[in-house]
C-alpha cells in the first residue's frame, strides 16, 4: 500500500523561488497532495494547479483584500486546522507558517526557506511606521506569534534550510539542528548561449523593499538597469538619476534577455538564499554582493563574483569597479551554477526523505 503524501506550502500566489522548490518536490512525489492558506488560480504553474490544493477557511478573505499579510495573526490557527490524520506523511515548504500544521505525530520534513521573517528581524519592513494602524494592530499579537512559532517547531522531525544563512536561524529561533540543501537554478538559464561582450549596465533584480538596499546602487552612479517592483519604487526614482531605468515587473524572457547583456548583477543586501545570483552565473554573468547571508553559499570570490564588505556607497562602487576591470571567463561561472541543479536538488531532498521516513 502507497503512502499518503500531504506537501503543505504557506501560499500559492505567484511564481518564485520558493514555489520552484515546491514544483520540484511535487514532481518527485506524483501523488502528493497539497495545502496551502489560499490558492489565486492562475499565479503558479500547471505543474502546481495539476495538483489537488487544499486551502484554509481564510480563502476568501484572502481574495478580498489587497496586503494578506493583514491577516497574519489568522495564520496559525487556519494552519492547525486542517485534518492531516488520513496522511502518512508531512512535507512542509515553509518561509511563514507551513511548518506549524499538526503532524498528529507523522514524519514531517519541513523545507525552511527562512523562519518567519515577519515577527523576528523584518517586522519594520514589512509593518513599517508609515502604517500605523497596521503596524499597532499586529504588534499586539507579535509576541504571541513568536511564541507560536517556537512551540510548532517541535513538529517538525527534521528541518533542511536552504542555506547555511538560514540553518543559523533556524538554530537560533528555534534551537533546532538542520541540514543544508541548496535550491536550484533553471534549466533554460543554463542552456542559454553565452555572450562574451557585455552592454554598459550594471543589473538589479529585487523586490523594492528597504532591506534590499537598492539605493546603494543607485548612489554609485554608474549606468543601471532595475527590474522588480515594490513600496520604495517611487522613493527611489526621486533619487535616481538619467543613468538608472526603471524595468518594473517583466517575464522571464525579459530577465534573461538583460542578464546575459549585463557587466554584472548587484546585489546590495541581505538575502536568505537567493536564486538570482545563480541565475546570472548560469549566463556568465559576474554578481557583486555584501559579504553575507546566502551569497556565501553561492558565490566563489575572484571567480563567480566580488564581495563587498560594507553597506555604504564607497565599499559597493570599488567592487563594481574592480569587477569591470576583470577577466572572466563566462565558461567558468556557469560551470560553478550548473552545481546547483535540479536533479542535485531532488536527489537530496529525496534522500533526506528516506531519513526521515526510516
Amino acid at each position: 500500500m502507497s503512502r499518503r503524501v500531504a506537501v503543505i506550502h504557506d501560499w500559492l500566489t505567484g511564481m518564485r523561488g520558493g514555489e520552484s522548490v515546491l514544483e520540484a518536490i511535487l514532481d518527485a512525489l506524483p501523488h502528493a497532495e497539497l495545502f496551502t492558506l489560499f490558492h489565486f488560480p492562475g499565479t503558479v504553474s500547471r505543474k502546481i494547479e495539476s495538483r489537488p490544493i487544499h486551502t484554509s477557511s481564510l480563502q476568501r478573505i484572502a481574495s478580498r483584500i489587497s496586503d494578506y499579510r493583514k491577516l497574519l495573526p489568522l495564520f496559525p490557527s487556519a494552519v492547525e486546522k486542517w485534518d492531516l490524520s488520513a496522511f502518512d506523511l508531512i512535507i512542509s515548504s515553509s518561509h511563514c507558517v507551513a511548518k506549524g500544521v499538526d503532524s498528529r505525530g507523522k514524519p514531517h520534513l519541513c523545507y525552511c526557506h527562512t523562519p518567519m521573517r515577519y515577527i523576528w528581524d523584518r517586522f519594520d519592513d514589512y509593518f513599517p511606521r508609515s502604517r500605523p494602524l497596521l503596524r499597532a494592530t499586529v504588534s499586539l499579537f507579535k509576541p504571541g506569534l513568536r511564541r507560536w512559532d517556537v512551540k510548532s517547531a517541535a513538529r517538525v522531525t527534521q528541518f533542511i534550510a536552504n542555506s547555511n544563512f538560514v540553518r543559523d536561524r533556524i538554530r537560533q529561533y528555534y534551537s533546532r539542528e538542520a541540514a543544508v540543501i541548496h535550491p536550484f537554478v533553471r534549466d533554460d538559464f543554463l542552456s542559454a548561449p553565452l555572450r562574451e561582450d557585455r552592454e554598459d549596465y550594471d543589473l538589479i533584480i529585487s523586490a523594492l523593499a528597504p532591506y534590499k538596499r537598492v539605493e546603494l546602487a543607485i548612489a554609485t552612479g554608474r549606468r543601471l538597469v532595475i527590474i522588480g517592483e515594490g513600496p520604495m519604487r517611487n522613493r527611489l526614482q526621486k533619487q535616481a538619476g538619467p543613468n538608472v531605468t526603471f524595468l518594473g515587473a517583466v517575464s522571464r524572457e525579459v530577465i534573461l534577455d538583460h542578464l546575459s547583456r549585463a557587466r554584472t548583477l548587484i546585489l546590495p543586501g541581505v538575502e536568505d538564499f537567493g536564486i538570482t545570483p545563480l541565475e546570472a552565473m548560469a549566463l556568465g554573468t559576474p554578481v557583486v554582493a555584501f559579504r553575507a547571508g546566502g551569497a556565501l553559499d553561492t558565490i566563489v570570490e575572484g571567480r563567480t563574483g566580488i564581495f563587498f564588505d560594507e553597506p555604504v556607497v564607497h565599499s559597493l562602487r570599488a567592487a563594481l569597479e574592480a569587477a569591470e576591470g576583470g577577466k572572466w571567463n563566462r565558461e567558468a561561472i556557469r560551470g560553478h551554477a550548473v552545481t546547483f541543479s535540479r536533479a542535485r536538488f531532488q536527489e537530496q531532498f529525496m534522500n533526506a526523505l528516506g531519513q526521515v521516513t526510516t
